[in-house]
């Protein structure tokens, strides 16, 4: 068992478990937070909002320290940070946000807004990434597998590690940073290797991969659903084989992250001949926020000590409007104040300097007394054109719902509003190379979605006049992608398009001479 011995001789890691286990998650994140605080207390941010005078009331009651921070340090999304503070860390400044210079930032994918966004990466949140990394690894120990596994190659299909210099920084994807800078000891086990990691291209990535496949004696599979099975799908052609566990009979464990892996799942098996573990990440460009904890839990733990303090936002009308903005004077709490089943926006402070940052997404709690979450969605990734409130989560489960009536293998999907006379219409845009009656499709996938959101079925008796299906080869998502200059490992097809973003894709199948209605 190499992996998980070497990490039980160095015992950190699984003392932080031990210690997030049994403390109070609302002590864990009063220190974190205080822990940023102090750290950042000297820099333009910490001098520009007061934290000395924060951090005197951390030696109050637990309501005081959070009161104090919240009125003195505003909410924050991407733009409002990036024009207010981090294109200084950009040009070069020192002591920004963060103490010291930002020598990394990330490029996001940009899911949510028009064009990618630059996130910075800091020595101490690289560092984190990787200790929460390891600590899911100890996770593994509550599996049944066998101690042969330990040994075996992890294949993390990640961005380049060649990163770009651009004036004072290096830019690339989140996966290519840290995989530059893995430890020692772990470079054995890790695959591809530095010599194909540094690839640009990510076609070229991809047949490099091919090549070496046969080589490798993989066990764990580290990536994006859509990204990975496209690389199986190719090994197994190019090899002539009927499953990749003739290429790889030891691989029983896929991690996976950044979108719900339950519509890709039917598709993804196609190219098993036996089942595998399935341990969800939730590790995104700002840093690792949760992962799967426990075999058989589709929830994820969210890790309060290393790093991050959390914020909570109710997702309701009073706090958001209709593009999903937050609004001015939203109602926040801290961890010990959510309740289980509510969804909430998530506003995050990090040891790479975000702070009261919104990220995007919404989660909701299933477990509040070992800090489990699910994401059900992204706060401007969700459609209500009339009252219908239509949740990523009820969309991804509609559509695996279909995929399981119908026999299906729906790989990737979108939806955008339309007009329909004087109301409204849902267009969904379906991927799949099984040949589909359309009309019946669409009127499972209704179905499906009026007996998930009592919203939407409520409306579609009134202002939701339409939904329309649209069948699309899988291969045109991933050609306006390329196009987009979104192909790579933390790339996804965005769930809902809206406004120009919407608009490029209409103009793009209408240059490929498909059908849009």
């Amino acid at each position: 068992m190499a992996i998980l011995g070497t990490l039980l001789k160095k015992g950190i890691m699984l003392r932080e478990s031990l210690e997030q286990m049994y403390s109070s998650p609302l002590d864990l994140q009063k220190q974190e937070l205080r822990n940023l605080l102090i750290h950042c207390q000297n820099t333009k941010f910490g001098l520009a909002y007061s934290f000395d005078s924060i951090l005197n009331k951390f030696k109050g009651d637990n309501a005081q320290f959070y009161e104090a921070f919240k009125s003195e340090v505003p909410i924050y999304d991407y733009e409002k940070l990036y024009a207010e503070w981090w294109h200084l860390a950009q040009k070069g400044q020192r002591d920004v946000c963060w103490p010291g210079k930002i020598k990394y930032f990330a490029l996001s994918s940009g899911t949510s807004g028009a064009s990618s966004k630059y996130i910075p990466i800091t020595r101490d949140m690289v560092k984190s990434i990787r200790k929460t990394s390891m600590r899911q690894i100890l996770t593994m120990s509550k599996y049944d597998l066998p101690a042969s596994l330990f040994s075996k190659g992890i294949l993390m299909l990640g961005g380049s590690t060649d990163l770009k210099r651009s004036g004072h920084f290096f830019e690339g994807d989140l996966s290519g940073i840290t995989a530059a800078q893995i430890p020692f000891w772990f470079q054995h086990f890790y695959k591809p290797g530095k010599k194909i990691a540094k690839t640009k291209n990510w076609n070229e990535k991809l047949e490099e991969i091919v090549k070496k496949a046969p080589e490798w004696d993989i066990g764990i599979i580290v990536g994006v659903p859509a990204w990975l099975q496209i690389l199986m799908e190719s090994i197994v052609k190019k090899y002539q084989v009927e499953t990749i566990h003739e290429i790889w009979p030891n691989l029983q464990i896929f991690v996976h992250g950044g979108v719900s892996f339950e519509p890709y799942k039917r598709g993804f098996e196609k190219l098993l001949s036996k089942p595998l573990y399935y341990m969800e990440t939730y590790l995104a460009s700002e840093g690792f926020i949760a992962f799967q904890a426990f075999p058989n839990h589709k929830s994820m733990r969210l890790v309060l000590n290393n790093g991050i303090f959390y914020e909570f936002v109710p997702f309701t009308e009073a706090n958001f409007d209709e593009d999903g903005k937050i609004k001015e004077g939203a109602e926040t709490l801290k961890i010990d104040e959510v309740v289980e089943g509510k969804e909430y926006a998530l506003l995050i402070t990090t040891n790479a300097g975000a702070w009261r940052y919104m990220i995007g997404d919404v989660i909701k709690f299933t477990s509040i007394e070992t800090s489990e979450i699910v994401i059900t969605g992204r706060t401007k990734l969700f459609m209500s054109l009339c009252g219908e409130h239509l949740s990523l989560d009820n969309m991804n489960k509609a559509i695996e719902l279909v995929e399981e009536e119908m026999k299906i293998d729906i790989r990737e999907f979108t939806l955008l509003g339309e007009r329909s006379g004087s109301l409204f219409a849902h267009h969904w845009y379906i991927g799949t190379d099984d040949t589909i009656n359309e009309n019946l499709l669409a009127e499972r996938l209704d179905f499906h979605l009026g007996e998930l959101n009592d919203d939407y079925k409520v409306e579609r008796s009134s202002a939701l006049k339409d939904l329309i299906v649209s069948v699309l080869p899988v291969n045109i998502f991933y050609q306006w992608m390329e196009a987009q200059g979104k192909v790579g490992s933390q790339n996804k097809f965005p769930r809902v398009l809206k406004k120009e973003k919407a608009q490029l894709w209409q103009n793009f199948l209408i240059d490929q001479n498909l059908q849009t209605s």
